[in-house]
């Protein structure tokens, strides 16, 4: 079973996005077969194994085993993955082309940038002996007058980083910065 699954095939996501589904696919955090799914959920077996056989088409579960059960093969099915990350591209940008200044450009862009990282991280192979990767989050306060001078310092850094660890020896990073303006909290 893989940490994460990356959907970014429509016919996944509407496999996926019915709650009677993910309801089966959630039994199916550890191994069971329809009939075991059909008694947790209290359902008919058929229509768990209905659930289920889209499920295992879209590929978000898996058959992992069979037995005979009074003479009747039965199937013993496992999710893929123990979390599923919807790629932002299923849905789309619903703004109508509307963009009316440079920050709404830039947040796009940004969201673009979110996506590429999403599908980065789920496509790691978390078997691998190490994974050295690091995440940072903080929030800074920048008074207006300076916001310029901020994302200009920003800016200069990151080129002197890129530039002193940019040749073409050593273990190739991904480094994706996002700096945007924080809501008011509640």
């Amino acid at each position: 079973m893989r940490d994460v699954l990356y959907l970014d095939q429509i016919e996944q996501a509407e496999t996926l996005l019915k709650p009677q589904r993910i309801e089966v696919l959630r039994q199916l955090a550890e191994p069971r077969s329809c009939t075991e799914v059909a008694q947790r959920l209290d359902q008919t077996q058929q229509r768990v194994y209905y659930h289920v056989k889209r499920l295992v088409e879209a590929g978000l579960v898996n058959q992992v085993a069979e037995r005979k059960v009074r003479g009747i093969h039965e199937g013993v099915y496992q999710a893929s993955a123990r979390s599923y990350w919807l790629s932002p591209r299923l849905v789309g940008r619903i703004d109508g082309g509307l963009r009316r200044k440079q920050d709404e450009m830039s947040l796009g862009y940004l969201l673009d940038l979110m996506e590429e990282v999403q599908s980065d991280v789920a496509t790691l192979d978390r078997t691998a002996p190490e994974l050295p990767s690091i995440g940072v989050s903080g929030d800074i306060r920048v008074p207006v007058e300076r916001r310029q001078e901020f994302l200009d310092d920003l800016r200069s850094t990151l080129q002197d980083l890129f530039t002193r660890y940019g040749g073409a020896e050593g273990d190739a990073f991904k480094l994706a910065v996002a700096c945007y303006p924080k809501g008011e909290q509640p």
